[in-house]
């Protein structure tokens, strides 16, 4: 039985944190079977933290008289028990919190993830979305819960030559510590986070990729990204269109925001033709993040490869090592819920400035952002090993809208300018938006310019 002591700013942190997808907390005197409802989604999600003995907002508007714990360790007896009963069982551990300056003892519950469906004890299958429990009744989505459940995550893998010190000394996970509450020993924090095997001390791949110093050093298997800049717009690019290669490395939280930013780099650095001249070219910032994080989080580490980023002229493509997890397709992707390295998914999203803020919303939003911007949505595509996301930079407008967009801005369009524009590559097919446009009476050629100088402008009215 472990009882941490917890200072009053800390209680107050608890009482104040916000439910969510990974948080929930209850008051004391809560039935056990409406633990069991909580626990089992958390074990059918990403997993998380459940409190019990911290009413939630609808029973208490002040956090400061949301402390309400029992008076005895005996007092939550029914509550574990009725855990412990649950069959498949649920894989948790639990703390007692106790605060100086408060009276009452709270129960800290961490639910893993498991990997069955797990039930209540009256059958009944819970899943954890957003700061909700929700029941599944319909058999088709238990049946997509227990195809994702049948995969296993090389997260969860234990690392026998890496002594434990260069996770828990790594200033890292010192620095990560430090921005968290409740405040944590660094031992602590990776056994109850279940990080590290709690018999053993051998640190899993999760705990290495997230607070080792050089995870590509300490793993078996490259883990990194590698960003190559292409000057070209060729689906097929030869080896002269190569400019550049760069290798990102770190611990992970490092290495999503130092890959941003390299991207970020590369890009103020090309400049495209666009409806008002030619620009520096510019995506949405929230589209290149959430792609990029969502490719390092969710590839399968199993898979000895980096993730690959591709800077075209038109566009980026982000590959991800692994096809897509569980029932997850390029079809339902939007709307699936799945995560392969729940353990990375939790820890990265308690960072002070997570990367991955919104569970499950990351390519949602990119695919919002894209269509604010006017341009085309990203695609996605299952390859063999692996999935690979092409974001394009070509508006949302038809071609002839974007060549007479175009001149409203400039005196003239050449069929180069125009394809780089509309994203056409074949110079035959662009000729024909100029022909259709030239018929329908909006342009006509520039006089005195032929051959590859050949240009068009809008019709002079008389």
């Amino acid at each position: 039985m472990k009882t941490k002591i917890i200072k009053a700013e800390e209680a107050l942190i608890y009482c104040k944190k916000m439910e969510s997808y990974f948080f929930d907390r209850k008051a004391f005197g809560i039935q056990p079977r409406q633990i069991e409802k909580h626990a089992v989604a958390f074990a059918n999600a990403d997993g998380g933290e459940l409190v019990i003995g911290i009413a939630d907002d609808s029973e208490e508007a002040d956090p400061i008289n949301r402390w309400k714990g029992a008076k005895n360790y005996e007092d939550f007896n029914d509550y574990i028990q009725c855990l412990v009963r649950l069959n498949p069982s649920v894989n948790f551990r639990y703390t007692f919190l106790k605060c100086e300056d408060r009276e009452g003892i709270v129960l800290l519950l961490n639910i893993e993830k498991g990997n069955q469906v797990h039930k209540t004890s009256d059958d009944s299958v819970y899943v954890r979305h957003s700061a909700s429990s929700i029941l599944y009744r319909d058999p088709v989505k238990i049946q997509e819960l227990s195809f994702a459940k049948g995969t296993s995550s090389y997260e969860d893998e234990l690392v026998t030559n890496i002594p434990l010190e260069c996770v828990v000394d790594s200033t890292e996970l010192i620095n990560f510590l430090h921005d968290i509450s409740p405040k944590s020993d660094p031992l602590e924090y990776v056994v109850n986070q279940n990080l590290v095997d709690a018999d053993s001390f051998e640190p899993r791949v999760a705990s290495i990729l997230l607070f080792s110093e050089n995870p590509q050093a300490n793993l078996p298997r490259k883990c990194g990204v590698k960003i190559a800049r292409y000057e070209t717009r060729e689906d097929d690019p030869e080896r002269d269109h190569l400019k550049h290669v760069y290798t990102i490395e770190g611990p992970l939280y490092k290495l999503i925001y130092s890959t941003i930013e390299k991207v970020t780099e590369i890009m103020s650095s090309i400049q495209i033709w666009t409806i008002k001249g030619l620009k520096t070219v510019e995506y949405p910032p929230e589209a290149i993040h959430e792609i990029i994080a969502n490719a390092v989080i969710h590839r399968d580490y199993s898979i000895s490869d980096d993730v690959h980023i591709h800077i075209f002229n038109d566009r980026i493509e982000v590959f991800s090592p692994g096809r897509l997890p569980g029932y997850v397709t390029v079809e339902n992707i939007l709307d699936a819920r799945y995560s392969r390295n729940s353990k990375i998914v939790r820890s990265l999203n308690r960072y002070k400035n997570p990367p991955n803020k919104d569970m499950g919303e990351g390519l949602n939003t990119a695919f919002q952002k894209m269509k604010e911007w006017r341009l085309k949505q990203p695609e996605i595509k299952e390859e063999h090993n692996g999935v690979r996301v092409v974001i394009p930079h070509t508006p949302l407008a038809t071609p002839e809208q974007a060549v007479l967009e175009f001149l409203k801005n400039n005196d003239m369009i050449r069929n180069r300018q125009a394809r780089e524009l509309t994203g056409i590559r074949s110079e035959n097919a662009m000729k024909n938006v100029f022909y259709k446009l030239r018929d329908e009476g909006f342009i006509e050629r520039v006089p005195g310019l032929e051959g590859s100088n050949a240009a068009w402008r809008k019709v002079k009215k008389h």
